[in-house]
Protein backbone atom coordinates (compact mmCIF):
# COMPACT_ATOMS: atom_id res chain seq x y z
CA UNK A 1 0.00 0.00 0.00
CA UNK A 2 0.98 3.66 -0.80
CA UNK A 3 2.08 5.69 2.13
CA UNK A 4 2.00 9.50 2.07
CA UNK A 5 4.87 11.55 3.31
CA UNK A 6 3.60 11.23 7.15
CA UNK A 7 3.44 7.63 6.67
CA UNK A 8 -0.58 7.17 6.42
CA UNK A 9 -1.36 5.03 3.81
CA UNK A 10 -3.02 7.20 0.74
CA UNK A 11 -6.80 6.42 -0.19
CA UNK A 12 -8.27 6.09 -3.70
CA UNK A 13 -9.44 9.48 -3.55
CA UNK A 14 -6.64 10.89 -2.34
CA UNK A 15 -4.76 8.96 -5.63
CA UNK A 16 -7.03 9.44 -7.72
CA UNK A 17 -7.00 13.73 -6.88
CA UNK A 18 -3.21 13.70 -7.12
CA UNK A 19 -3.57 11.60 -10.50
CA UNK A 20 -6.23 14.19 -12.33
CA UNK A 21 -3.60 17.37 -10.77
CA UNK A 22 -0.83 16.28 -12.42
CA UNK A 23 -2.39 15.36 -15.46
CA UNK A 24 -4.04 19.39 -15.54
CA UNK A 25 -0.43 20.81 -14.38
CA UNK A 26 1.48 19.82 -17.76
CA UNK A 27 3.59 21.82 -19.19
CA UNK A 28 2.72 23.79 -22.56
CA UNK A 29 5.13 22.92 -25.14
CA UNK A 30 6.00 25.65 -27.88
CA UNK A 31 8.66 25.17 -30.80
CA UNK A 32 11.52 27.20 -30.25
CA UNK A 33 11.89 31.13 -31.46
CA UNK A 34 11.82 31.59 -35.15
CA UNK A 35 10.33 27.93 -35.45
CA UNK A 36 6.97 26.37 -36.13
CA UNK A 37 5.12 22.92 -36.04
CA UNK A 38 4.75 21.02 -39.13
CA UNK A 39 1.19 20.89 -38.40
CA UNK A 40 1.07 25.15 -38.05
CA UNK A 41 1.54 25.61 -41.20
CA UNK A 42 -0.18 25.88 -44.56
CA UNK A 43 -0.55 22.57 -46.70
CA UNK A 44 1.72 23.33 -49.88
CA UNK A 45 4.55 25.41 -48.24
CA UNK A 46 8.28 24.93 -48.25
CA UNK A 47 9.59 24.31 -44.98
CA UNK A 48 13.40 23.80 -43.61
CA UNK A 49 14.06 21.89 -40.44
CA UNK A 50 16.96 22.64 -38.14
CA UNK A 51 19.51 20.05 -39.90
CA UNK A 52 18.58 22.28 -43.44
CA UNK A 53 16.60 19.46 -44.88
CA UNK A 54 14.16 21.15 -47.05
CA UNK A 55 10.66 20.10 -48.15
CA UNK A 56 7.09 20.37 -49.31
CA UNK A 57 4.33 19.28 -46.62
CA UNK A 58 1.55 17.86 -48.70
CA UNK A 59 -0.40 16.56 -45.06
CA UNK A 60 -0.62 17.33 -41.61
CA UNK A 61 -2.50 15.50 -38.95
CA UNK A 62 -1.10 13.50 -36.13
CA UNK A 63 1.61 12.63 -38.75
CA UNK A 64 2.88 15.02 -41.51
CA UNK A 65 3.21 13.67 -44.95
CA UNK A 66 5.93 15.64 -46.96
CA UNK A 67 8.03 15.16 -49.54
CA UNK A 68 12.03 16.11 -48.98
CA UNK A 69 13.54 17.78 -51.64
CA UNK A 70 17.02 18.40 -50.30
CA UNK A 71 19.27 17.09 -47.54
CA UNK A 72 22.86 18.83 -47.69
CA UNK A 73 24.15 16.86 -44.79
CA UNK A 74 24.17 13.22 -46.40
CA UNK A 75 26.28 11.97 -48.60
CA UNK A 76 25.75 11.40 -52.19
CA UNK A 77 25.10 7.86 -52.25
CA UNK A 78 22.50 8.20 -49.49
CA UNK A 79 20.77 10.88 -51.00
CA UNK A 80 18.19 8.62 -52.73
CA UNK A 81 16.68 6.74 -48.97
CA UNK A 82 15.88 10.31 -48.34
CA UNK A 83 14.65 12.45 -50.81
CA UNK A 84 11.13 11.92 -51.84
CA UNK A 85 7.96 11.43 -50.12
CA UNK A 86 7.76 10.32 -46.42
CA UNK A 87 6.01 10.61 -43.03
CA UNK A 88 7.30 12.26 -40.12
CA UNK A 89 6.01 14.06 -36.98
CA UNK A 90 3.80 16.80 -37.54
CA UNK A 91 5.31 18.40 -34.53
CA UNK A 92 8.48 18.55 -36.19
CA UNK A 93 9.99 22.23 -35.40
CA UNK A 94 10.64 23.75 -39.25
CA UNK A 95 11.02 27.04 -40.74
CA UNK A 96 8.37 28.40 -43.61
CA UNK A 97 10.35 29.06 -46.43
CA UNK A 98 8.86 32.09 -48.49
CA UNK A 99 10.15 32.07 -51.90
Amino acid sequence: MALNRTGKPLTKRRIATLVNKALKDKPKVLPAEGYKYLKDIEIGSLFETPSGTRGVLINAEINANVVITDVPSISSEDKNYYLGKHIISSYTEVKEVVS
